[in-house]
């Protein structure tokens, strides 16, 4: 066998090799993108979570977007102020202090205060029981599900399914948003992590309907609305609705409702305990009456 129908063949796969090697360097140098070097300085302190809760395509998305412009130094959620400081100081703008947030459940029906209409025995899955008639088993059609869509949806462990609905740890969320997207009821939403006055509950059925399938909702009595110093609780469509920019989380408009939706009761302060009262300096007596003369004893009638 001649050697020489191995290595020609070989020869010429190389050199094809290297001269496709070569095209490929040249176009990548013709063609080349300069990238801001910026770039790869706000991704190195990026958290590096990859989770869009900066409504970003992860990380990368992100710095890019900061460098670009088209994000604030502080669209990390997950970094918080740590993080947007450190952006900051790359991109030679101060960062602005923002309020920091996390996911609340707006619904309080449990299993022992939310009626169900069946037993459900399917996927434990709040996107497949919401499918089935009625919107699930749960008789409030705005009620959570408890089946841990947002659970699953959560990278950062805040969630967790406590008696029949979703309860968010609020020193692990991040505020993503991913358990936002996941609820199909619509029932999760970011608000002001410090606020602790909420409203847990998401029904607009009027008063009545709400009373026959839940013990926990919102009747739209507007009491709270009606008790609210600051005018930052409303009922809007048969729900109350609180404005935190107005907000001073005083507590009595969850003092006052009647049916415990509201977040954040103040504690009744203890009674305080009766101090003896200091002793008064002594009044000057007053002078005894004169003493009346003694009545003349009548005499008998004759």
């Amino acid at each position: 066998m001649d050697i020489m129908n191995i290595v020609n063949p070989i020869i010429s796969i190389g050199g094809l090799g290297v001269v496709f090697g070569a095209c490929l360097g040249i176009a990548s140098e013709v063609f080349k993108v300069d990238e801001d070097p910026r770039i790869g300085q706000v991704l190195e302190v990026l958290p590096g979570a990859n989770c869009g809760g900066c409504g970003f395509p992860g990380c990368g998305g992100c710095a890019s977007a900061i460098v670009a412009g088209t994000a604030p130094v502080n669209a990390c959620p997950v970094g918080g102020a740590a993080v947007a400081e450190k952006v900051g100081a790359i991109m030679g703008i101060e960062a602005s202090a923002s309020e920091p947030m996390a996911a609340f459940v707006k619904c309080g029906g449990t299993c022992e205060t939310a009626k169900e209409k069946y037993d459900y025995f399917g996927i434990d899955d709040c996107n497949m029981a919401v499918q089935l008639a009625g919107a699930g088993a749960k008789s409030c059609a705005y009620g959570c599900l408890g089946l841990g869509s947002c659970k699953k949806a959560c990278a950062f462990g805040a969630i967790e399914i406590v008696d029949g609905i979703a309860v968010i740890d609020k020193e692990k969320c991040v505020a993503c948003g991913k358990c936002v997207s996941a609820c199909p009821k619509h029932i999760i939403e970011l608000l002001p992590a410090k606020k602790k006055v909420k409203v847990q509950c998401s029904s607009k059925d009027v008063g009545k309907n709400v009373m026959q399938v839940c013990s926990s909702g919102c009747i739209a009595c507007k009491i709270c609305e009606k008790n609210c110093p600051f005018d930052a609780i409303h009922v809007i469509d048969n729900l109350a609705v609180i404005d935190y920019d107005k907000c001073k989380s005083c507590g009595i408009c969850a003092n006052k409702c009647p049916k415990g939706v509201i977040t954040g009761k103040r504690p009744a302060a203890p009674a305080a305990e009766a101090k003896p009262a200091a002793a008064a300096p002594a009044a000057p007596k007053a002078e005894a009456p004169a003493a009346e003369a003694p009545k003349a004893e009548e005499k008998p009638a004759e």
